[in-house]
């Protein structure tokens, strides 16, 4: 018989889309496991990952994965791919039949398999049970420890509710959601002692009550690094967005001690997408936070370091040395600094959303917020390829989504993929040459008064929810004069500050500034902070990897 597992509620769970296998292989697991373990079945790839993210939340284990390879919409192999994403250290088995070991072979290299079973598995005693007590066996011995998760109590209208949550969501912190309304929720606080007059209370897996905590307090609290080992470095990578994220996995595979310091999350305004359908390599897909997770792996895993709530406030130069300050006073050095500060959205200046952001107004995806968005009316307003994104992945939840553009339709700044979805969806909308004058609310957002800006004709429209995308602005009001930027804050590089044949002012060196290079020697800039540069993740990422490049050089003729 199977040993008794280190976790009461550690899982095996199981996904077939024929309900009459999914009904036979939970059966068989569990007339053999079901006294110690927790046996889970599901009947398509979406429902599994949909158990396991809920598992994740929970702080549950799960030790072993057992997939279908042929299911509709998403196969074995793709579902294994995201679930490996949620629980990497989970035993992963796939079922085939006679004729798809070929796949089975394919997903040995695209997902780690551990095993593939052929179907039919009778007897389970010779040909199921043994496969799996190896398997549980080698889980049990490695490192298959749990994080334990975070609660979290708040008001669902609460603007700082809000920020933490999608803070500990963007940081992969595993965390359970409780209202104040509700009775867990007030029992937790009557045990922290708290009233409920300062939200949100946030409970750390040690048993610590933190009450309306700011980002650094939090990051701290939960596990995530905030201080430096070292004070000089190789490589300053400023940024943790796409270029930023892949600037430090060439840095560190390369061999240069290397940071990355992030004001907030790493993965940038890409970490927030809900699909990334153009991105190479991806078919059928990957979501920002899948995508920026598996890069913030591959960093740390080659050695670089990961800052995260650091907020950087100034960049000066000290000989050969590089110094990175920091809003806190203090400050690290290094041979060269890579700038991927990335952008953020713009403000609406409709009146009225300043008081609501956070309570029904959001700024970017806020996927946090998808769920509670059932059956409502939810209002998008940017035209690009963000809102797109925004506007499929919350058709799924919403009653309806409509998109607010000035300009007459989508087609100035949103690619023709995702064009082609949202007009294929029932539920998605497109309302061209309007803005939103004003939004309306005691507490929450509760309508919006919109306006055509031909016309000029107002309407007021219920609403609970709106996301806004409308343009970018740079993060780098902080480097006052150092390097040189253009009107718009974008910092210059390369030909652009050689466009008149001559070095930019103060300029010392006997070469021209490389391409990525800033009008500092030795620092460079990467991703959309650059000025003209092409706003799409796999530009970043090639550009994070480009400016390493270049790093070498500097440092070979310093």
């Amino acid at each position: 018989m199977a040993q008794t597992a280190d976790a009461a509620r550690t899982v095996i769970l199981t996904v077939d889309d024929d309900p009459g296998v999914s009904r036979a292989v939970a059966r068989d697991l569990r007339r053999r496991y079901g006294e110690s373990y927790r046996i889970v079945r599901a009947e398509s790839g979406e429902s599994a990952l949909q158990a396991l993210r809920e598992l994740k939340l929970r702080g549950d284990l799960v030790a072993v994965i057992l997939a279908d390879y042929r299911m509709p919409q998403m196969n074995g192999i793709e579902f294994l791919e995201q679930a490996l994403d949620v629980y990497p250290g989970a035993r992963r088995v796939l079922l085939t039949a006679y004729a798809d070991t070929n796949a089975a072979i394919d997903a040995i290299n695209v997902v780690d398999l551990d095993h593939y079973l052929l179907k039919p598995w009778d007897p389970p005693e010779e040909k199921l049970y043994p496969v799996l007590d190896d398997l549980l066996r080698a889980w049990r011995s490695s490192d298959y420890r749990p994080v334990p998760s975070t609660k979290v109590v708040g008001h669902r209208w609460s603007a700082r509710s809000s920020d933490v949550r999608e803070f500990l969501a963007r940081n992969q912190v595993p965390y359970r959601w409780y209202s104040a309304e509700e009775p867990e929720g007030q029992r937790l606080l009557d045990v922290a002692g708290q009233d409920g007059q300062r939200l949100p209370l946030v409970i750390t897996p040690d048993g610590t009550a933190l009450v309306a905590p700011e980002a650094p307090e939090l990051a701290a609290r939960v596990g995530l690094a905030t201080t430096p080992t070292a004070d000089f470095y190789d490589l300053v990578v400023i940024g943790g967005g796409p270029a930023g994220l892949g600037a430090a996995v060439y840095g560190a595979s390369e061999g240069l001690r290397t940071v990355l310091v992030e004001r907030s999350a790493t993965g940038g305004q890409a970490g927030q997408s809900s699909r990334i359908e153009n991105y190479l390599g991806f078919p059928d897909g990957v979501s920002g936070g899948q995508l920026t997770e598996r890069a913030r792996r591959q960093a740390a895993k080659f050695g670089a370091e990961i800052l995260t709530t650091r907020e950087v406030t100034g960049l000066e130069v000290c000989g050969a040395a590089r110094v990175v300050r920091f809003s806190d006073g203090s400050a690290i050095a290094a041979h060269s600094v890579i700038l991927a500060t990335g952008v953020q959205y713009r403000q609406l200046e409709a009146a009225g959303c300043t008081d609501l952001t956070g309570c029904g107004v959001f700024y970017g995806s806020a996927l946090t917020e998808a769920a509670a968005c059932q059956g409502h009316d939810v209002y998008i307003v940017g035209g690009a390829n963000s809102a797109g994104q925004a506007a499929m992945y919350l058709s799924r939840f919403a009653k309806s989504v409509t998109l607010l553009v000035r300009g007459p339709d989508l087609s100035a700044s949103m690619s023709h993929y995702l064009i082609q979805q949202i007009e294929e969806s029932p539920n998605i909308s497109v309302r061209g040459h309007t803005v939103v004058d004003e939004a309306h609310g005691s507490g929450r957002l509760e309508q919006l008064t919109l306006r055509h800006v031909g016309s000029g004709e107002r309407e007021q429209v219920d609403a609970q929810w709106m996301f806004v995308f409308i343009g970018a602005a740079p993060r780098t009001e902080w480097l006052d004069e150092t390097v040189l930027r253009d009107e718009r804050g974008f910092i210059l590089a390369g030909p652009d500050l050689t466009a008149d044949g001559r070095p930019p002012a103060g300029w010392e060196l006997d070469r021209p500034p490389y391409h990525l290079e800033t009008s500092v020697p030795g620092v460079f800039v990467a991703g959309d902070a650059r000025a003209e540069s092409a706003k799409r993740v796999a530009s970043a990422v090639g550009e994070g990897a480009m400016a390493v490049m270049l790093v070498h050089r500097y440092l070979e003729q310093s």
